[in-house]
């Protein structure tokens, strides 16, 4: 929930998260001269740099930025957790990866850029998928959480995990030219004022596919670098006990502004404790704002096989892109056309479809053909969707199209 912002002198500031570790060697002396001679933070904060333990949830576009510079400073364990394997089109903004390391696991793709740039930290790993049933080992020994990830019932989960271990989360989301940040802390020290967390200012998730994902609105590799490290900023202030936290504050970002601007938040009264951990906290959304499936759907083999019989002149079908005419462009089911989706939500397209010719709609990955197809059926036509969308299309019938 919102609440009134606070002069910037009576902010509360943050306490160390984490003791001093050992004397720092000769080489990280060298390595850290830098940070040695900031005032206020010295040798000293980098031993506690050193001591620090770190889960970066998702080595994408905030988890990248943030593990290269969490890496370059010295935090002493990084956990990387993520179970994707790296694509080709998210080299645009996932800085840790490089080409070489397509359809590589994306954990293993950062461990050797975070040990290319610090050998002198220590790298685990974790090449699943965060669950209910997992959350509490994965997070176990850890100082705390920087949440990478870019999908609702997972960022609820790692808010609910957090809570229960008592330890800090910093978060961050970006999509477009916009981003945000902001530190959640359930159990903070009294001088960092009341507990803030996720569910505080998030209540409830968006009804789904009421939120485009990245794949589907875009978003702009350097904001996610700015917001990635935004958040590794926040993390070092944690673990050293420096500056400010973005703690009872959400940092909005408006990159084609040049601005941040800070929208003070406080608990709500009425959310409840977190008693237990849920995948998908009543959301029937596995990942990326994917809405539940509906019914009339095709599959690719399916598709493919009533391609074939219009090609041979047995059947008629009208195969229609819903995606925008770029995207059409870049790589497009043989023989469909484009008509966007917006175009069918405001009507002006809905006269391009005959009513009696049976119609299947497809987009990237199944969102938007599933509204386009809740659309075109609430106006009268006989219409399916491409279950999976144009990804399944290549991953199940031609693999020689290209993915984005």
């Amino acid at each position: 929930m919102l609440a009134p912002e606070l002069p910037r002198d009576e902010r509360p500031g943050t306490v160390p998260l984490v003791g001093p570790g050992p004397e720092l060697t000769a080489a990280e002396r060298r390595r850290y001269a830098r940070h040695l001679l900031l005032a206020g933070f010295g040798e000293l904060g980098q031993r506690r740099l050193k001591a620090g333990r770190v889960l970066v949830l998702g080595a994408g576009g905030l988890g990248s930025p943030a593990l290269l510079y969490l890496a370059a400073a010295g935090v002493g364990t990084i956990g990387v957790l993520d179970d994707d394997v790296v694509d080709e089109s998210n080299l645009q903004r996932q800085i840790i990866h490089g080409s070489g390391d397509v359809g590589r696991a994306k954990v293993e793709s950062a461990r050797a850029a975070i040990l290319r740039v610090n050998p002198l930290v220590t790298v685990e790993a974790i090449a699943v998928r965060l669950t209910a049933e997992n959350a509490r080992e994965a997070l176990a020994g850890f100082d705390l959480v920087v949440d990478g990830t870019d999908n609702f019932p997972t960022r609820y989960l790692i808010s609910d995990a957090c809570s229960l271990a008592g330890i800090p989360h910093v978060w961050g989301s970006v999509l477009g030219f916009d981003a945000q940040v902001s530190v959640f802390w359930s159990a903070p020290p009294g001088a960092l004022g009341p507990a803030v967390t996720y569910r505080d200012v998030f209540p409830e998730p968006p009804q789904p596919g009421a939120v485009p994902s990245c794949a589907e609105a875009g978003v702009l590799g350097m904001v996610c670098g700015s917001v990635g490290s935004a958040m590794a900023m926040e993390t070092v202030k944690l673990l050293t006990g420096i500056g400010t936290l973005s703690f009872g504050t959400i940092q909005v970002l408006d990159a084609l502004a040049g601005e941040w601007r800070g929208v003070p938040v406080a608990p709500d009264p009425l959310r409840r404790p977190v008693a237990t951990l849920v995948d998908d906290d009543g959301w029937s959304v596995p990942r990326c704002g994917v809405p539940p499936e509906p019914a009339e759907t095709v599959t690719p083999g399916e598709l493919a096989a009533l391609l074939r019989e219009r090609d041979a002149g047995r059947v008629d079908l009208d195969v229609v892109d819903v995606r925008e005419p770029y995207e059409h462009l870049l790589v497009a089911i043989p023989g469909s056309r484009s008509i966007p989706l917006g175009q069918l939500v405001d009507g002006v397209a809905l006269d391009q479809l005959a009513q009696a010719r049976p119609l299947v709609l497809y987009c990237r990955s199944g969102v938007r053909s599933a509204e386009a197809l809740r659309v075109v059926l609430a106006a009268g036509h006989s219409a399916r969707h491409l279950r999976g969308g144009i990804l399944a299309w290549i991953d199940e019938v031609d693999p020689s199209l290209p993915r984005y």
